[in-house]
């Protein structure tokens, strides 16, 4: 062992770091990784030792697309639901996202209020970022100075009357604003105009939903976001991208310079339009679940590295809401719990390691966010691991689930990879379905 304030050894004959996975015995002092030794070290007597067999050590997922919506909507969900779904799943850091809640968090004072309410419930450790709307260009410098972790805005209507989006004009006054501090501006890209000009139908049927939300608003919105990032020299992330068709601009984009970054969800690399019944909201979301040949450009994005990772834009609401009908129905996946295991049954059939996967769901949103102690499995890092079985399987059934409110476009899929258990700075958080009390704290930027 190299330090002598090692506490804890957590061995397997699989552990993901960032040069492969390989045996490793990983020592752990005050909750932060000390080292990662050979597989056969001698572990010191008075050492704890947690041998994992052949089960997978990974480092702790980070999910930084989570709408928890409280205060205000915990009836939707809540800190201390979703950060227990959270943990369940191999996540061990959550940031949530602005809206849902009321207060939104778009100005110091909500952020202020979102932290009080968070401090005592979360699970995991979770940081908070802040909102772009109309009327907050003054108030963004000193929500980055409280710590959020940049801004999210919205392109087209959020959904929700306090959070409006931004027109061309406000977009590049907030990006102005925040490149002019070096912050981060993070964007659900769909065109209002091409929105608006797709044909509307109320009712069950789903292909008249995807209809009106067509691959063309998002890639106009991507277009224009880019060339704003561009003429600003500003840092810019697209959120849940769920069309195929804007990737070659997105990579000729990066290989341009422009700093923008992409992410997508587990539901627009898992399911597909084709399989999506009528009437079925819980498969609802914005932008939606678009067709197979759309997702296998996905994949294709995600292995040349267009796509930098892989979130959940958890959006969960109460039963209520999801009515059958697709015009008038929530859109939000509820996904947090069941994002590692869903990707997994997908990557592995589609030729991916788990390597790959630790990649896009834990190394790269932690970089995307700044955590630099999140993300990998290597000295220096928080002690956060998901120890998973990756050839075990299960069946999705809802009232397992701890998230809030037991909707899920997963009911019924089996799914390979089974989250044994989880672990927050060297201490088990979850195992087998059972939580500790919360220990996860409150992160800003740069802290």
């Amino acid at each position: 062992m190299s330090g002598a304030d090692v506490t804890l050894v957590m061995r397997s004959t699989r552990v993901v770091t960032p040069e492969g996975t390989r045996p490793a015995a990983v020592a752990v002092a005050g909750g932060t990784i000390d080292a990662v030794l050979a597989y056969d070290t001698e572990v010191p007597a008075g050492v704890r030792l947690e041998d994992f067999g052949d089960d997978v050590l990974l480092p702790g997922l980070v999910d930084t697309h989570v709408h928890v919506n409280d205060p205000g909507r915990t009836e939707w969900e809540g800190f201390w639901t979703a950060t227990r779904a959270a943990a369940a799943g191999g996540i061990t850091t959550l940031l949530d996202m602005p809206l849902n809640s009321l207060p939104p968090t778009t100005t110091v004072d909500h952020l202020r209020t979102k932290r009080q309410v968070a401090a005592t419930k979360a699970h995991v450790d979770t940081g908070f970022w802040g909102g772009a709307v109309p009327t907050n260009v003054k108030d963004l410098r000193p929500l980055y100075e409280a710590g959020v972790f940049g801004f999210k805005c919205f392109l087209s209507p959020s959904g929700v009357e306090e959070f409006p989006e931004l027109d061309q004009e406000q977009l590049a006054r907030s990006m102005a604003e925040i490149a002019g501090f070096g912050g981060l501006l993070i964007v659900h890209a769909e065109d209002p105009r091409h929105l608006a000009a797709a044909p509307q139908r109320s009712g069950p049927a789903y292909a008249d939903f995807l209809a009106s939300r067509p691959r063309d608003a998002e890639n106009t919105a991507i277009e224009g976001l880019i060339a704003h990032a561009g003429r600003l020299n500003a840092r810019v992330h697209v959120l849940h991208l769920s069309s195929g068709d804007a990737l070659p601009l997105i990579a000729a984009a990066k290989r341009d310079g422009v700093r923008v970054t992409v992410e997508s969800c587990p539901h627009f690399l898992t399911l597909t339009a084709e399989e999506v019944p009528d009437g079925a909201t819980e498969f609802k979301c914005c932008p939606p679940i678009r067709e197979a040949a759309n997702q296998d450009a996905l994949w294709a994005g995600l292995a040349d590295g267009t796509i930098d990772c892989i979130v959940s834009d958890h959006s969960p609401c109460t039963t209520d809401l999801k009515t059958p009908d697709f015009a008038s129905a929530w859109g939000g996946i509820s996904s947090l719990q069941l994002g590692l295991p869903a990707i997994w049954t997908e990557a592995r059939r589609r030729g991916h390691s788990l390597d790959d996967v630790a990649r896009w769901m834990s190394a790269a949103p932690a970089a995307l966010a700044g955590l630099t102690r999140k993300g990998a499995i290597e000295p220096g890092r928080d002690a956060d691991f998901a120890v998973l079985a990756p050839d075990e399987t299960f069946t999705v059934d809802p009232a397992e689930l701890f998230h809030r409110n037991q909707v899920t476009a997963y009911a019924g899929r089996t799914l390979h990879g089974v989250v044994k258990s989880t672990w927050l700075r060297g201490r088990r958080i979850a195992a087998d379905g059972l939580l500790i009390e919360p220990t996860g704290r409150l992160l800003e930027r740069n802290h």
